[in-house]
């Protein structure tokens, strides 16, 4: 099996940008930390040497950064996707927001991306973490030396990954994996089990540390929207503090309903949630009825696929048949 690490993926860029079928290549870049990765975009062989990397902490799905940057140039952006962004990118195809013909896009395996927020829960004043095998190498400030297991800092999404198949690409190194079998809807059930009141009370100290930052909806593949209604300053509902319960509900629950059936479920929303509140579960209750009213369907599996919320068949369930199964209740 072909080895997948950074000096593979700049390889290959390079490859691509000399002979011009690329002019430009969407990858990763460490911030102030080696653990603070953030999207970028590398334009010669010399800004990849310096700049490019390819770690556990590579969690972000580049495929919204797709709309923008292919309205900027007609020539070919190279775009990395681990298998769970190929969706995102499927379903943005089927929505036709971006031109597949200026994307060449690498599919590369993943084995599960460590999340940040549980790393500095486990350990304070992180100078590095490094990866080493099946553990992570962490150097603080003050108590040295850290060694942890690396399943133990896996992101929510990585956990209870969905599939390691790529949907899409143009080319694949490394690979192919399978959809996997796995208890992903485990924790709605819980959330199903409660009392209404508790359901309430679960979700009302949850959103109730909303701060409105919009990270979710800024970074959410299926929020692409040109002007949101939460920017209109005359729709009432405009970004700004919540001044009662209420209106901290009301952002995330309109968000949800704004993405049933389009959403793959990659959890982008509760990865750069500041407040860490847990807004896949809002999607994934969403989802988990889908599949259980109109029969499995995953977003993104396919372009052109259509959720069965946007189809009409004499068959359809009822609203009593959600209201008897559950479905009613967040």
């Amino acid at each position: 099996m072909q080895e997948i690490n950074r000096d593979t993926l700049i390889a290959r860029a390079k490859e691509l940008l000399s002979d011009g079928t690329v002019d430009r290549v969407l990858g990763w870049r460490c911030g102030e930390f080696d653990y603070d990765v953030t999207p970028a975009v590398f334009r010669s062989a010399d800004e990849l040497d310096t700049g490019f990397v390819f770690n556990i902490f590579c969690g972000a799905n580049f495929s919204k950064y797709l709309i923008k940057e292919t309205a900027k140039s007609e020539s070919r952006v190279l775009v990395f996707l681990k298998p769970c962004d190929t969706y995102s990118f499927n379903q943005l195809l089927t929505e036709h927001r971006f031109d597949r013909s200026r994307v060449y896009a690498i599919g590369v395996p993943c084995d599960g991306m460590s999340d940040v927020n549980t790393l500095k829960l486990r350990a304070e004043n992180i100078l590095s973490a490094h990866e080493n095998g099946d553990a992570v190498e962490i150097e603080t400030l003050y108590d040295g030396k850290i060694t942890l297991p690396r399943e133990k800092i896996l992101s929510e999404r990585c956990r209870f990954c969905k599939s390691k198949k790529h949907v899409a690409y143009d080319e694949l190194l490394g690979e192919e994996g399978d959809v996997c079998d796995n208890s992903r809807f485990d924790e709605v059930k819980r959330i199903e089990a409660m009392t209404p009141d508790e359901r309430f009370e679960f979700w009302r100290g949850e959103l109730s540390r909303c701060i409105r930052c919009n990270a979710c909806r800024d970074v959410c593949p299926a929020c692409t929207c040109e002007k949101c209604v939460f920017d209109n300053p005359n729709s009432g509902v405009s970004n700004k503090a919540a001044a009662n319960s209420f209106e901290e509900q009301m952002f995330h629950i309109i968000r949800a309903f704004h993405v049933v059936g389009r959403c793959t479920d990659c959890g982008e929303c509760s990865r750069v949630c500041p407040q860490h509140i847990p807004l896949h579960l809002l999607n994934r209750k969403f989802i988990s009825d889908i599949d259980r009213l109109y029969g499995d369907y995953q977003a993104g599996a396919e372009v052109g696929g259509r959720a069965p919320v946007v189809n009409f068949s004499a068959g359809d369930p009822e609203p009593s048949d959600a209201v008897e199964g559950g479905a009613n209740h967040a």
